[in-house]
């Protein structure tokens, strides 16, 4: 499959992006979880993740989600206090990721993906994932 890179934004409207409120994205990311992720993670593996801020930032954009998963779910975290986990990613690099094209370890190394933060909880997450396999089906689209 060929990947698809966006274009980067120049510096200074990517601070600008940066500053958007992070809510509504957000919000309709968790929505998204909620269907694609949350019914696949059982009990223990919902305990482990519940409570912490997570932020994950575009590039290329700055663009920015920060989620929590709580007891019903996942939601919009808010912007109040720094993140338990930051990942920051190019666009691409996520969708191979939730496509099952590429892992977190590689990417990790290839630089497409940077954490920073709890890399205890990082690992937990990515461990999560990695054991749960693709979010999004390759053979439905």
């Amino acid at each position: 499959m060929t990947s698809v890179t966006l274009p980067s934004l120049p510096p200074h409207w990517r601070e600008r992006v940066a500053r958007l409120p992070s809510r509504p994205p957000s919000m309709a990311l968790a929505l998204l979880l909620d269907r694609l992720l949350l019914p696949r993670l059982d009990a223990s593996q919902r305990q482990a993740l519940q409570g912490q801020t997570v932020e994950i930032e575009l590039r290329e954009l700055g663009a920015r989600v920060r989620l929590r998963l709580g007891e019903r779910g996942f939601r919009a975290a808010g912007e109040q206090g720094a993140p338990h986990l930051r990942l920051r990613a190019r666009a691409d690099a996520l969708w191979r990721l939730l496509r099952g094209e590429d892992d977190a370890d590689r990417l990790f190394f290839e630089g497409a993906l940077v954490m920073e933060g709890d890399t205890e909880y990082g690992l937990v997450l990515k461990n999560t994932l990695d054991a749960i396999g693709p979010l999004w089906d390759v053979t439905a689209s």
